[in-house]
């Protein structure tokens, strides 16, 4: 809410990385990494699309821009003068002469308030909406219990500062989704059902339920220079704990020896995880 705070306050206008930070993130100890995932969970909540964007685009090594309309919510009602009751009262045509327009010349304070009320009606709304759908999942027919060696993969985030690595990302999705398959007793949803859910914001446990598995790994890449990191987690569905994650980073030179490297690197990691908390819950 404060980094759409921010962006609103100067809509139009391209705020900085730093000066987001200093702002939204103040007295605490981030790195520019918070911006961009900040940035695309609230993409992924106002369902913005980053390519055409409606409501925050990215500015190239510049920082971002609210694009949207924010207009303050001005209540008819209230009479903005600048004068006061007694004053008022003892010189009616001087206050009515000097009181200024309502509109051009509010106070700082009140469009804050007044932008903040705005913001947070959007807010309920999408809260609102997610109940509705939460109830419309809720209605639908019973899921069988997933077998519990099964797992979903998500689409990885996009979470570079130029937005541009959304191919390798969805590539590092398949070749997961690829070396997953070939891993014996182990179920894997196809690319289709998992692309489906891209960009969405629905809860972990929700997407388990609908693709009926046990577990869900997700991710995302990042770019700093000439290197990519990408980063990944393995989430049971059950309870929404991540049982384990990794961080890779890799030089940009071969997109596909990279994807195969981590993809090659994540599955053994994966696969010694499963097996392990299988080993464990059986024993009990």
């Amino acid at each position: 809410m404060r980094l759409l705070l921010c962006l609103a306050e100067r809509a139009g206008d391209v705020v900085s990385i730093d000066d987001l930070l200093s702002e939204v993130w103040c007295g605490v100890i981030v790195t520019p990494d918070s911006v961009y995932q900040a940035v695309a969970s609230l993409r992924r909540l106002l369902g913005d699309d980053p390519k055409q964007p409606t409501y925050i685009a990215t500015v190239p090594r510049l920082g971002y821009r609210m694009v949207a309309t924010v207009t303050p919510w001005a209540d008819q009602s209230i009479a903005v003068t600048g004068s006061s009751p007694a004053s008022d009262s003892e010189h009616p045509a001087s206050a009515a002469t000097d009181a200024p327009a309502p509109g051009p010349r509010l106070k700082a304070g009140f469009r804050r308030a007044a932008g903040a009320a705005l913001l947070l009606a959007l807010v309920v709304a999408f809260l609102f909406y997610g109940k509705v759908a939460n109830n419309h999942r809720a209605a639908s027919p019973a899921i069988a219990a997933p077998a519990h060696k099964s797992i979903a993969v998500l689409p990885f985030l996009d979470l570079t500062e130029e937005m541009n690595k959304e191919p390798f990302a969805d590539g590092m999705t398949e070749e997961l989704i690829d070396r997953f398959t070939k891993i014996p007793g182990l179920r894997v949803p196809a690319p289709t059902s998992s692309f489906y859910f891209k960009g969405k914001h629905i809860p972990i446990a929700d997407i388990a339920k609908t693709l009926g598995v046990a577990y869900v790994l997700d991710g995302s890449v990042r770019k700093s220079g000439a290197r990519l990191r990408v980063a990944a987690r393995l989430i049971r569905a059950d309870n929404g704990y991540v049982v384990w994650s990794e961080t890779y980073d890799r030089a940009l030179d071969d997109i596909l020896m990279v994807q195969d490297d981590i993809a090659g690197e994540v599955t053994k990691a994966l696969r010694a995880s499963i097996e392990a908390k299988s080993d464990h819950d059986e024993s009990r």
